[in-house]
């Protein structure tokens, strides 16, 4: 279950892209703090213990501001598309006991049969839990699973007090056999036919192109060769 993450902030009063820039360049980040038909609140906080809390998938928030303490959940998070930091957080307040809906990781773990490949068909599913009460993954276990086999939405093994927000016949992991290199050739072969290129199979290791081991060019040099002995 997430652990509550204490955050300290600070009110935000200015506004627009030049005083953005400014909270930035003091290793802090613009936030709004909403929810519960509050009026939205204007944050400044901390950006190394942002970017760590939200590490943690789901992190829950504990933001503490003038004295009072608000729980929330990070909403939508804005990052730089090219160094990666937190340009702008939105968290949304939520209180003890309430239910909220949060996407939870699928982990897969175990091996399934020889000569299977496991093919994840949603990485994360939705589920109503607890706000304070969110579990960091749900594991599917494909520990000896044969061919064909196949895990539904119906199928995960829930936390205490978890409920699924998905079609319950939605396919979640599938097993299906892994392909041979021979079964990739002739795919590859199969796909380069239709668009009219012509498939060349690999060359074997250490023959030259235009000159294939044991030519006419080989034999017309050993004789020269023997001659000149």
């Amino acid at each position: 279950m997430s652990a509550e993450i204490k955050i300290k902030a600070e009110p935000r009063s200015e506004f627009g892209k030049g005083a953005a820039r400014r909270i930035r360049r003091a290793d802090k980040v613009p936030a709004v703090l909403y929810g519960h038909g509050t009026a939205p609140v204007h944050l400044t906080l901390p950006g190394h213990e942002l970017m760590l809390a939200l590490k943690t998938a789901n992190a829950l928030l504990t933001i503490e501001i003038d004295g009072d303490s608000h729980l929330a959940l990070p909403k939508q998070v804005q990052r730089d598309p090219v160094k990666g930091f937190i340009e702008h957080a939105d968290l949304l307040l939520v209180r003890r006991g309430e239910k909220v809906t949060v996407d939870v990781h699928v982990i897969v773990v175990g091996n399934a049969a020889p000569d299977t490949l496991i093919t994840v068909e949603h990485q994360a599913v939705p589920l109503e839990v607890e706000a304070t009460h969110i579990p960091q993954s749900v594991e599917v276990s494909v520990e000896g699973l044969p061919v064909g086999a196949q895990i539904l939405a119906k199928d995960l093994r829930l936390p205490s007090g978890a409920a699924l927000v998905l079609d319950p016949e939605a396919l979640v992991v599938h097993v299906t056999a892994q392909q041979s290199a021979e079964a990739l050739e002739a795919d590859l072969a199969g796909a380069e036919a239709e668009l009219g290129v012509e498939h060349e199979a690999p060359q074997a290791a250490g023959a030259e192109a235009g000159a294939p081991a044991g030519s006419d060019d080989d034999a017309g040099s050993g004789e020269e060769t023997a001659a000149g002995e």
